[in-house]
């Protein structure tokens, strides 16, 4: 069996109240994700799912465990090794698809890759695939504003692969969009996660989407069990 891209470790969150209590939103989260398998992260709103994504992504720190990214434990890392760490090995897509509205789609993908450290020209020739491969080919130097929100979701989807990384974390990536539209930019995404044998860990309220995933995942009450 191959060795996790991601595994959470007896994960803990907690937030001080006022008054000096504390809200415990994760009590306890332990998770493994392998190459190639796509996991439905599910859960009403407020129970935990973006902060449970974002300490995955290494952006919050966690009150106690650990994540573990390709065998490297990341609790003690400094917070420019996290950075290098999710810079190389990881891609986020968000509901809303946060590109930069005066770039083109093309430059939207080129950008991520040359503060990796790329060369413009390798970054484009990569793009230009990616945009491709999510079947935006004649769309490279249109502007997110001139894009549907499907394209504009798929622009992002190509944005998240650009670096190539291990893992992919989606906080409700068809959440906006309509039920085709949805059901079409989810296809997108599922076929370059399994051609690509990255780990993709999703959060979703659409339980037709969780349900064509390998596994789900819910958080009740703060601890984390399988669906």
């Amino acid at each position: 069996m191959s060795e996790p891209a991601l595994e959470l470790r007896n994960v803990q969150q907690r937030f001080r109240q006022a008054g000096n209590g504390w809200l415990e939103v994760i009590k306890r989260a332990d998770l493994q994700l392998r190459p190639g398998e796509m996991v439905a992260l599910v859960g009403p709103s407020g129970s935990g799912k973006s902060t449970l994504l974002h300490i995955c992504g290494l952006l919050e720190h966690q009150a106690d465990g650990d994540v573990v990214i390709k065998a490297t434990p990341t609790r003690a890392l400094s917070d420019d090794k996290r950075t290098a760490l999710r810079r190389t090995t990881m891609g986020f897509v968000y509901q809303y698809h946060h590109l930069l509205p005066e770039f083109s789609a093309l430059e939207n993908v080129v950008i991520p890759q040359m503060i990796a450290g790329k060369s413009r020209a390798e970054a484009r020739t990569r793009a230009t695939v990616l945009l491709k491969r999510v079947g935006l080919g004649e769309r490279l130097d249109h502007r997110p504003a001139k894009l549907s929100g499907g394209e504009q979701q798929r622009v992002a989807i190509a944005r998240a692969l650009a670096n190539g990384p291990a893992i992919v974390l989606a906080d409700e990536p068809t959440g906006n969009l309509d039920m085709h539209t949805a059901e079409h930019v989810f296809d997108m995404l599922e076929h370059l996660v399994r051609e690509d044998g990255v780990a993709a860990l999703i959060a979703t309220h659409n339980l037709e989407i969780a349900r064509r995933m390998d596994r789900a995942v819910t958080i009740q009450d703060g601890v984390l069990v399988a669906a």
